[in-house]
């Protein structure tokens, strides 16, 4: 996990709820930053774009 710089002006491209629990996933060119709406200036995950494509595929087929 790392900390990434404040998001601020940016938005997110994608966001998933599931009652209280939600996520927010801003993709650019060379990685994939996740972290919880909730908590903007708490800790945030990066995964790389390859790393972050084996996931989608994994996830996919359960």
């Amino acid at each position: 996990m790392s900390r990434r710089q404040s998001t601020a002006t940016r938005r997110p491209v994608w966001g998933r709820c599931q009652g209280d629990s939600c996520v927010e996933i801003d993709v650019t060119e060379q990685a994939v930053h996740v972290r919880d709406s909730k908590d903007k200036d708490g800790p945030h995950l990066t995964i790389g774009c390859d790393a972050w494509a084996r996931f989608v595929r994994f996830a996919a087929h359960g």
